[in-house]
């Protein structure tokens, strides 16, 4: 059974929030949206995403990091969101184990909310509904779009690749691949969730620089070396000018 999931590289992610507003644009005018924002620029805002980065340092001074920690819904494979759900409107797919909600038979009783370990989900303030990430549902299965452009939005805006997406149950798809070769890993596995989004750990950067590397192909300098230069007697401007 395929179970399409993300990915995030915590070694490669800057706190760029190029998935939080890429997430927000594409899924506000999309079938999830919209995504409604409360006074944002005030001092006490609130809104709606599927998405949010957290940041903290790690460690103790002086020997510390900034880790950027993007969360989002992770789809578990054992959803408790989906059985105390009143309505029925929280449901897992079959065909590729994307957890939903219907927004027709949800009624915000937040219910999905308190059984979420993880605090994916949202109560959007203006429709009254539980809103939470679908894995860009409506854009990975579009046939308009060209084939390497059907993934989540938020894969798509990443800068530094630090997102991946695929299916998990594949053991050679390139999500299988990162989280085997990487030490990947499930948010809080104790909770018994199963949760198909994994992280890959923080991990020291391997670095192998040749030494035709040491220098940029492409250095200005070179091309400047190659502009006519003055001669040796040549008057500047400096020795005519009174700055």
């Amino acid at each position: 059974m395929t179970q399409l999931a993300l990915v995030i590289d915590l070694n490669v992610c800057v706190g760029c929030h190029a998935c939080v507003t890429s997430c927000k644009e594409w899924n506000t005018s999309g079938s999830a949206g919209p995504l409604g924002d409360e006074r944002p620029y005030e001092s006490d805002p609130s809104g709606t995403f599927f998405n949010r980065v957290q940041t903290f340092e790690v460690g103790q001074y002086p020997n510390t990091q900034t880790v950027h920690f993007p969360k989002s819904c992770l789809h578990c494979e054992d959803p408790p969101c989906v059985p105390v759900c009143p309505t029925g409107a929280s449901y897992k797919r079959e065909e590729d184990g994307i957890v939903l909600v219907d927004s027709d038979k949800c009624i915000g009783c937040k219910y999905c909310s308190w059984a979420c370990p993880y605090g994916a989900r949202e109560l959007d303030a203006q429709q009254k509904i539980m809103k939470k990430c679908t894995l860009c549902v409506d854009r990975i299965y579009d046939s308009a779009l060209p084939p390497d452009e059907r993934k989540p939005a938020c894969v798509r805006a990443c800068p530094t690749s630090a997102r991946l997406f695929g299916d998990i149950h594949d053991a050679e798809s390139v999500v299988s691949v990162a989280i085997r070769e990487n030490g990947g890993y499930a948010l809080m596995p104790e909770w018994g969730t199963h949760p198909a989004n994994h992280y890959l750990p923080r991990r020291p950067t391997r670095m192998h620089i040749h030494e035709d590397e040491l220098e940029r192909v492409d250095n200005p300098l070179k091309e400047d070396s190659k502009l006519p230069k003055p001669g040796v007697r040549s008057i500047f401007l400096d020795d005519v000018t009174s700055w």
